[in-house]
């Protein structure tokens, strides 16, 4: 029996020096928790970077920013391109939307026949009143739109979409380190045309003038680990073809690897590495990238032509 998780765990630590900046929530500030240490005392932790955030940075590395267009490994998989209708324009995509196919920009954007594209979903999933949710007819249905969304979710949240079916995440990451200690340090926004903003009308430090001290807060840590975990069980669910089934898992993989290989630079003072020597238990990037080429070819039946579906969005027309 095949296990029902890929669990893969990589030490990092920061390029430079000792010091990092995690992520920040509003009204939060940094995630820091205590978790149990086995000695039944608890040990100071901070999460670094978030399932969310993860999850964006892994879709991120599919996606060509400079073409605005998918990279070449995963060239001929389906997606969903938004275009302005007054020019054609690329506006965005179901690659690079929060949401993915249930974008707002997406499902308020018309075929080229002039269908909506709630309507065109609602189709393809077989959404129907009174009709229980098919779940591998609406996981073949997504692949064929955007097979990008069986690996990072997707929930089709509109009482137009019957049943408002939900993919959860195959593929879920986060960054935390653990036995961490504050390193707050300092500086200085110099002004060297104004030095002094007292009894000014004319512009303060409101408006940018003045020298301006300020604090900052960043951490050191006895360890940072970041986590993946493939959920292989729900990509069995999905009752696809053994090689689009296998082609959704190399493509998770791969997106593992090419993030670890080019670096974490989740921030400016947050540039992350893996630990020279540390076992990563992934193929290497070429090993995946042929897996995936094999798999589109060999998945012609759940892909279709392998062009995006490019639909058009108008910032005037009415919601859907």
């Amino acid at each position: 029996m095949s296990p029902a998780r890929r669990i893969i765990k990589v030490p990092l630590e920061p390029i430079a020096g000792s010091r990092f900046q995690p992520t920040g929530f509003p009204d939060l500030g940094a995630a820091v928790f205590d978790r149990p240490n086995p000695d039944g005392g608890t040990e100071r932790c901070l999460l670094v970077e978030s399932n969310q955030s993860m999850a964006n940075r892994l879709e991120g590395t599919a996606w060509d920013l400079a073409e605005q267009a998918p990279n070449a490994v995963v060239d001929g998989l389906p997606w969903v391109k938004v275009v302005a209708e007054n020019d054609g324009r690329y506006l965005t995509s179901s690659r690079t939307e929060s949401h993915r196919l249930a974008s707002a920009f997406v499902k308020s954007a018309m075929t080229a026949d002039g269908t909506s594209m709630v309507d065109e979903i609602k189709s393809r999933l077989e959404l129907r009143d009174d009709t229980p949710l098919a779940p591998r007819t609406i996981a073949r249905a997504v692949f064929a739109l955007d097979p990008f969304c069986l690996i990072h979710g997707v929930f089709f949240a509109d009482s137009k979409w019957p049943g408002q079916p939900k993919v959860t995440r195959a593929l879920t990451a986060s960054i935390e380190a653990h036995g961490i200690h504050d390193a707050v340090s300092g500086g200085v926004k110099r002004d060297q045309v104004r030095h002094s903003i007292n009894d000014r009308s004319d512009g303060g430090t409101k408006e940018g003038y003045g020298s301006v001290p300020f604090s900052r807060s960043e951490y050191t840590a006895k360890e940072i680990i970041a986590t993946f975990v493939l959920d292989l069980a729900l990509l069995d669910s999905f009752g696809l073809p053994a090689a689009g089934r296998d082609l959704l898992e190399s493509v998770a993989l791969w997106e593992v690897r090419t993030l670890l290989d080019g670096g974490l630079r989740l921030r400016t003072a947050c540039d992350l590495t893996v630990i020279e020597g540390a076992d990563v238990d992934l193929p290497e990037a070429d090993t995946l990238t042929a897996r995936i080429r094999e798999g589109i070819e060999a998945s012609g039946e759940l892909i279709g032509p392998g062009v995006p579906l490019t639909v058009r969005w108008s910032s005037g027309r009415s919601k859907p």
